[in-house]
């Protein structure tokens, strides 16, 4: 069965009402890959500055799990490495390491990229999930955006050592994150 559902997200400064939350294929989880989209009153470049911050991720971030960045650069190019540390109660001992790869950098339209395991060598075990904002413009004022989290190319053979099923997160963490998101380029 294919189709969204609409979420309403009530006083969120930048983020427009009736926020549509939808999951792209379908409304299983099987699907793969889960997106959430609105409109935030700011144009695409000052959206797509914050999220080429690492500093600004965990501000973004709708579960808590992200810190801080362990590298100072700014995104810029596709291909570049940034680490960032990380907390979840269901990793053993709580605190982890992400080493991310852009996968995609084209400003202000596009920005993604694949998590991987932090090995310490400077190239990350990726794990096939991805991070995914679109922008587009919306009206005079406004920029459509889309954060999806894509999880097909995960292999079976690690999911079934993971000890969660994915997305490992409730669907509403992408209607927040876009909603931190928001707040944070409208402050």
């Amino acid at each position: 069965m294919t189709g969204s559902s609409t979420k309403q997200e009530a006083g969120a400064p930048g983020v427009k009402s009736g926020t549509q939350l939808s999951s792209q294929g379908g409304t299983t989880m099987t699907d793969e890959t889960i997106s959430a989209t609105t409109i935030i009153n700011a144009p695409a470049e000052a959206i797509f500055a914050v999220l080429a911050d690492p500093a600004k991720h965990s501000a973004i971030d709708g579960t808590g799990w992200v810190r801080e960045p362990l590298d100072s650069q700014h995104l810029s190019e596709a291909g570049q490495v940034f680490r960032m540390a990380m907390y979840n109660d269901n990793v053993p001992g709580g605190h982890y390491r992400m080493a991310n790869r852009v996968q995609v950098f084209d400003p202000p339209r596009a920005i993604s990229w694949e998590p991987g395991m932090d090995t310490g060598g400077g190239n990350p075990q990726i794990v096939g999930h991805i991070w995914r904002y679109d922008l587009a413009p919306a009206g005079p004022s406004g920029t459509k955006t889309t954060l999806s989290y894509d999880w097909s190319a995960v292999p079976d053979s690690l999911r079934q050592q993971l000890p969660f099923p994915f997305p490992p997160f409730a669907a509403d963490h992408l209607t927040n994150s876009l909603a931190h998101l928001a707040e944070l380029v409208t402050g």
